[in-house]
């Protein structure tokens, strides 16, 4: 549920001149018109000349997030709301899930953060709750972190490969067998080739791996965190705002009932002669409750325009929020695609090095390898005969 996010108020009925029972009307010093219930000790403002009930009209004025106060309530004395339109949850306010039906999406076709983050959720470890937006920043904060473990994986496996290129080249400078000869020698001298050969695609892999996958995850990251931090801030201090309008909300609230109830005490005491209350006395205390009345209003469309800047600006960062999530994984599908290239392209060059010495050992003829080294080494081609006598 979202404030703000509600059907406009219905309008309300005409009403008859006279008061319902228990009301009294009085002029306020600035010409409008003020009613006291002195059994309910409320009173309040009314466009249509009717009293208007405090707890509804407060509430109901926390419903519109344009500023303007209202003084709703009941539409007439008879038709008293049986609940009260909205509830307060943590200083936001919504709409009473039981008078209000369901609000309509801000984005129906699709399950964005927009919609389903206003509300607190509860702590699941029981210590209080958590600020919907607190949980799409922590899910926002864990998508960091696993950028930058991400990053360490890649940054080790580069390490593996630097290490592995290294190894190959130092035992391709082995010289043991290097005597060899033959077909079968230059075979063998091409096993040990291929091996700097596949030292150096390796070492190539390592260094396209920092700087086209490795590099670009943690430039990225940087640049998330300082996102990040702005509208963490922002939300928050727009959060520590609306709790601080609230408080004022309550006890602009506390005092008004205070004001109405010593304005009905002097009230009954003039009338019953039980004080030397002046008229002058009831005056006083009747401007002191209408003062009162003027001061919850204010602080009601305080609070009202603190709630609309947060709304506003929740469904803004909300939005922000959720694209740069997309960005982060398209960003990382796209460099883990561009790893997995780079291995593939690793895998053919290890071939490639290998297809020259599979070539020469389907070459390598050990009667020809005889035979050349029969030519090389021949010490003559007679052969011992029988000694004569």
């Amino acid at each position: 549920m979202k404030p703000g996010m509600v059907p406009p108020q219905p309008t309300e009925e005409s009403q008859t001149s006279l008061l319902p029972p228990g009301w009294q009307s009085y002029l306020s010093p600035q010409g409008r018109r003020y009613y006291v219930n002195t059994t309910t000790n409320v009173n309040g403002y009314h466009s249509s000349g009717t009293p208007v009930h405090q707890s509804e009209a407060v509430h109901m004025s926390l419903r519109k997030p344009t500023g303007d106060f209202q003084n709703p309530g009941s539409p007439s004395p008879g038709k008293k709301q049986s609940k009260e339109s909205t509830l307060t949850i943590n200083c936001v306010t919504f709409p009473h899930p039981d008078t209000m039906p369901e609000q309509q999406l801000l984005k129906p076709t699709e399950w964005s953060y927009c919609d389903y983050f206003w509300a607190d959720k509860k702590d699941p470890q029981g210590n209080g709750t958590v600020a919907g937006f607190e949980i799409l920043l922590q899910k926002q904060l864990k998508g960091k972190q696993m950028q930058k473990e991400m990053s360490e994986f890649i940054r080790e496996r580069i390490k593996i490969e630097e290490e592995y290129a290294k190894n190959l080249a130092k035992l391709s400078q082995n010289s043991l067998a290097a005597q060899e000869e033959g077909s079968l020698g230059e075979a063998w001298a091409q096993v040990k080739k291929s091996l700097a050969d596949e030292a150096e695609v390796h070492l190539k892999f390592s260094s396209k791996l920092h700087s086209e996958v490795e590099k670009p995850l943690m430039n990225f990251r940087e640049n998330f965190k300082k996102d990040m931090k702005k509208c963490d801030h922002h939300i928050a201090d727009l959060r520590k705002q609306l709790a601080s309008r609230y408080a004022s909300v309550e006890k602009a609230r506390k005092a008004l009932t205070e004001r109405q109830k010593d304005l009905e005490m002097k009230t009954q005491q003039l009338e019953i002669k039980l004080s030397n209350k002046t008229e002058e006395d009831i005056k006083k205390a009747r401007r002191k409750s209408t003062q009162a009345g003027d001061d919850l209003m204010r602080c009601v469309d305080l609070y009202n325009q603190a709630q609309s800047k947060w709304f506003e600006e929740m469904v803004t960062t909300t939005l922000e929020l959720e694209r740069l999530e997309v960005e982060r994984v398209e960003m990382i599908r796209q460099h883990l695609c561009q790893y997995t290239q780079l291995r593939h392209e690793t895998d053919m060059f290890n071939q490639s090095t290998v297809e020259p010495v599979d070539q020469l050992l389907r070459k390598v003829d050990p009667a020809k390898d005889r035979e050349l080294w029969v030519k090389e080494h021949k010490t003559g081609d007679i052969r011992p005969v029988d000694m004569e006598i």
